[in-house]
């Protein structure tokens, strides 16, 4: 088939209009704090303000972070009044966690209760945003952040229970969406495994690999014999490699050793097998087989254990905690119930019904079917005639009871600081800032909100002219374990309303392309290798991600006829320092907070009620997810009911 050529029409962009992008986007923070003269000038947004279309170096972008860094290094503000009418609820972060305690707070006090969400990025939702491109009047999305609703089936009544109301019905879903999954193998697409030169001596595309017999797979590789032999070895030997233990003394052994630990050192196998596994968790752990037990490959079907002395986990363990358990259930119960629900622009489609339901003037439409494509106009968001506000670009730097009844909030807005009283306060945003923001909290519960360090990663979505290359190399997805992007792969094929999946191979599609900073083979703990990759994400500038995708794409999509100066579009790269919410595991914290719900976990000790100040984020639940997210907003909102001295 003859490749269709596209323009580079009004919305098209060029690597020069990156680079002229992202310093629009600093100049309007230059903008804002232009404005800051008084708070309701500060406040005030512009009718053409609309960051989900912004490009260049976006999630935790330039202007979100700088007052927050300066606070933790010990800056003060002097503070002046916002201006505002007392409130009865402020809200700490207008993420998902965020807006879901606004709307079950006005569902439990009434419409006619004054909210105020404050928010440090330039947009709404938190991890769940958005990101639009635009090229010759069509809009491609993708997600900026939060990708998906996993395993929906688990979802508790009240995080079910809100999808619902916001008109998320999953029967109706999967109904208009049953080949989502299937539309790219019905184009004989599959996976794939690339293999690099730096890790493995030459590059190589392994088409299939995952899905055929390990032994096609592997005599593909470019790997060598004794590499070779070892990996047909892990997957088809049944060695018992502790004879004479138990299986629940086998459970432990595996529970408080790495999987690196156990391939080479207990099975013996060559340290370049690992390297196959390195992404393994990279979706949920952020960390590559040195920092994750070995039980936690096994429960969920890595090979290696097939001769052990071993038993499966209870079905129902954690059965009541949010999300999948990455490791912590049995694989049959992790597969189990509805596959997992993909929105175009990912989990902010959540949140964009969550502002229309707490602010529709600023939002069109009425149902889900539309919300994709629904205006937002951004102006709308924090106006004093309405009940609930919600005032972006604003970075909480203090919360502190004022006398038994009433909480005062202080922020930065530009270049000023402004305060805003309250009946109460919802926390959320991420723990380890909440001590800094509430000094008056007590020592053991900061000291368990600093516990977690959240996992950084990178989430990219590269606007293509055409994505006939992956249809000739055979490919819908790669993986690549040892690469500077690990994942990349064409975007589930989802419809909603007006908006169509691209199902031409010859029209623009958004490529996702995930990238996890860690400390690989270092044999540091989870959070130490967060705290490195951390660092290394921020000092990483756009032009060295742009190399990256160019190079990358270039070497896997070459032979299919791809060409990055012609193929490339846009590029949107969302930085997340401090993305997933960190989970329990044996090899570093206490087993039994990894596999139980007991209240000495750092989660529950740092999320108590303090007065008038409740916490709910996804931290709160040691739990990366929507469900977590959700369910510790409700549960923040009914502990200011109980008790409001």
């Amino acid at each position: 088939m003859k490749r269709k050529r596209h323009s580079r029409g009004r919305h098209g962009v060029s690597r020069r209009d990156f680079l002229n992008g992202c310093a629009l986007s600093l100049a309007g923070g230059s903008h804002l704090a232009a404005l800051a003269q008084d708070s309701s000038a500060a406040s005030s947004l512009p009718p053409d303000y609309y960051p989900p279309t912004r490009q260049g170096l976006r999630g935790s972008h330039d202007g979100s972070f700088e007052v927050g860094h300066a606070m933790r290094d010990g800056q003060r503000w002097p503070t002046s009044d916002a201006g505002d009418v007392h409130y009865d609820l402020v809200v700490v972060g207008a993420g998902i966690s965020g807006l879901a305690a606004a709307y079950f707070y006005r569902k439990q006090h009434g419409p006619d209760s004054r909210i105020l969400l404050l928010d440090n990025h330039d947009d709404f939702g938190g991890h769940a945003k958005r990101n639009e491109f635009w090229h010759e009047g069509r809009m491609f999305l993708v997600n900026g952040g939060t990708l998906n609703v996993e395993a929906p089936s688990q979802y508790s009544t009240v995080a079910a229970g809100l999808l619902w109301e916001l008109g998320i019905d999953r029967a109706t879903y999967f109904a208009k969406n049953r080949d989502m999954f299937s539309f790219y193998r019905d184009l004989d697409l599959r996976g794939s495994r690339f293999f690099d030169r730096e890790s493995f001596g030459s590059d190589k595309l392994v088409v299939g690999y995952g899905e055929m017999p390990i032994r096609e797979a592997v005599a593909q590789a470019p790997l060598s014999d004794r590499v070779k032999a070892d990996v047909l070895r892990l997957y088809e030997s049944r060695e018992n490699h502790f004879p004479g233990l138990n299986a629940d003394e086998t459970r432990r052994r595996l529970a408080h050793m790495s999987y690196q630990d156990y391939l080479v050192n207990v099975v013996g196998c060559h340290e370049d097998v690992v390297k196959l596994f390195r992404s393994a968790f990279y979706g949920s752990l952020v960390v590559g087989p040195d920092a994750i037990p070995a039980i936690y490959f096994r429960d969920t079907g890595y090979p290696g254990f097939a001769g052990l002395n071993l038993e499966d986990l209870p079905p129902n363990l954690l059965a009541h905690e949010p999300g999948g358990q990455h490791g912590r259930e049995n694989a049959q119960r992790a597969r189990s119930g509805d596959p997992d629900m993909y929105f175009p622009d990912g989990n902010a489609t959540i949140t964009r019904l969550l502002v229309r339901s707490l602010i529709p003037e600023a939002v069109t439409g009425q149902g889900i079917e539309d919300i994709v494509t629904a205006a937002v106009d951004y102006s709308r968001l924090d106006r004093a005639q309405q009940r609930c506000r919600l005032r972006l670009n604003s970075t909480v730097i203090n919360v502190e009871h004022q006398g038994g009844d009433r909480v005062r909030t202080s922020y930065v807005l530009g270049d000023r600081a402004y305060t805003v009283s309250s009946d109460a306060v919802v926390m959320a945003c991420w723990n380890t800032v909440i001590p800094f923001l509430c000094p008056e909290l007590p020592a053991p519960q900061k000291q368990a909100l600093a516990y977690g360090d959240k996992s950084p990663l990178v989430y990219t979505g590269v606007l293509l002219d055409n994505w006939r290359a992956f249809v000739d190399s055979g490919i819908s997805r790669v993986s690549a374990p040892t690469s500077f992007w690990s994942s990349i792969g064409l975007q589930p094929s989802v419809s909603m309303g007006d908006y169509a999946a691209p199902r031409d191979p010859d029209e623009p599609i958004v490529l996702r392309m995930s990238s996890y900073f860690h400390a690989p083979g270092s044999g540091l703990s989870r959070r130490e290798q967060h705290r490195i990759g951390r660092n290394r994400m921020l000092e990483t500038s756009f032009a060295t991600f742009e190399h990256h995708i160019r190079d990358q794409l270039s070497r896997i999509l070459t032979p299919g006829g791809f060409d990055d100066e012609r193929d490339i579009l846009g590029i949107t790269v969302n930085r997340w320092p401090h993305g997933y919410s960190y989970s329990y595991n044996p090899l570093n914290d206490s087993e039994a907070w990894a596999y139980g719900t007991g209240d000495d976990r750092p989660c529950v000790v740092g999320r108590q009620r303090h007065g008038r100040i409740a916490i709910a984020n996804a931290d709160a639940a040691a739990s990366p997810h929507t469900d977590a997210s959700i369910n510790e907003a409700y549960r923040a909102v009914n502990e200011l009911l109980t008790d409001k001295s």
